[in-house]
């Protein structure tokens, strides 16, 4: 399983899991996108974005990279379907992204949260659960 919605009272959220950090943030990034416009087959990749953020831990990563993405998301209705991460340490990741503009979104992501975040080491890998703020 890469993710799953998770009941949240008043925003969105998305537990994601994933073998090392790499597949978590990637899979945060397919969670995210499938949130916004629930269906990824029509998202072509068209519009390629490059991103290189630093930050001071995993999790602030984690919260850095899905704000890039939703920045894209709300400056250009970009909604992004690929993504190679090139390099992932804990506190540095260079990515290339691609997808393509949307006519409209299920919801707008205002911000990422760091509402009780906390990424996780399991029997599996890497677990944690984002709070988006709607």
């Amino acid at each position: 399983m890469e993710f799953e919605e998770v009941e949240h009272t008043a925003d969105w959220a998305l537990r994601v899991y994933g073998r090392d950090l790499r597949e978590l943030l990637v899979n945060a990034a397919r969670g995210m996108s499938y949130l916004l416009v629930s269906d990824l087959v029509t998202i072509s990749p068209a519009v390629e974005r490059r991103f290189e953020l630093d930050a001071y831990d995993a999790e602030s990563l984690l919260v850095a990279w899905l704000s890039e993405l939703a920045y894209w998301t709300e400056a250009e209705m970009l909604v992004f379907c690929e993504f190679d991460l090139c390099q992932v340490t804990p506190v540095h990741l260079e990515a290339v992204v691609k997808g393509d503009r949307v006519p409209s979104l299920h919801k707008h992501i205002k911000a990422v949260t760091y509402h009780n975040l906390h990424i996780i080491e399991t029997n599996d890998g890497l677990e944690t659960t984002v709070v988006f703020d709607v």
